[in-house]
């Protein structure tokens, strides 16, 4: 399967490693990955910020420089929403690509870990991608998942929200980081390094050890021997 990799502003600019174990683990799996050059922001921001217009100019010219791929995959469940509500292009988050178009939940991976999953909020509510993350993360080996409390709560990162609200966002991200803690988690684990981002900083901030990752980098984890 020809799958054309759009890594997002985000991804590209700060966390690049996700876009990379994307690549790693679809090639694992026997798949070409190609990178677009000209691949630029899908308008997710301005849409959300009022600027529809601009946004959705953005969404065709994203559709017109991924067109002829048998799929578009992306590390981020927001942009893959944003793409998906307003363009032509079969754009997947990783995790709905691996298990439904590819049909596998194990990927070889390896992982000797006691890991928790944040169900990020587009992820959950916009593309309802299920417990899909949750059986890739199973089947990896040595891996240790244990349940977050009140998983389905927003962390307040939302994008601009947490500018916009900030006092509302650093309360609902101290009740994220109380959950993540309270799970003995050495890793946080999500579809969106957005929210990572957020929890992350937070989790950092307090010294509490606990490291976060893309679903993609610990499914592109060294194969178990």
């Amino acid at each position: 399967m020809r799958i054309a990799l759009f890594l997002t502003c985000l991804n590209d600019t700060m966390f690049p490693e996700a876009g990379k174990a994307v690549v790693t683990l679809l090639e694992r799996l026997g798949h070409t990955v190609d990178f677009p050059q000209d691949q630029t922001c899908c308008g997710q921001m301005h849409f959300n910020t009022g600027y529809r217009d601009e946004g959705l100019q953005l969404v065709r010219r994203f559709d017109d420089v991924f067109a002829g791929y048998d799929a578009v995959v992306t590390p981020s469940a927001s942009c893959a929403g944003m793409v998906r509500e307003n363009g032509r292009t079969p754009v997947y988050e990783l995790s709905e690509l691996l298990v439904d178009v590819l049909g596998v939940t194990d990927v070889g991976a390896y992982f000797p870990h006691r890991v928790t999953y944040h169900p990020t909020c587009h992820s959950l509510r916009m593309l309802r991608v299920g417990d899909r993350p949750l059986r890739l993360l199973r089947a990896v080996r040595g891996l240790d998942l244990v349940v977050l409390p009140d998983a389905e709560v927003c962390c307040g990162f939302g994008g601009t929200f947490a500018v916009k609200n900030a006092a509302t966002s650093t309360a609902m991200l101290a009740d994220k980081m109380r959950c993540v803690q309270n799970t003995g988690a050495e890793v946080l684990c999500a579809a969106d390094n957005s929210c990572l981002m957020h929890i992350g900083g937070g989790l950092s901030r307090l010294r509490t050890g606990v490291r976060t990752l893309h679903l993609a980098e610990i499914l592109a984890s060294g194969e178990a021997s």
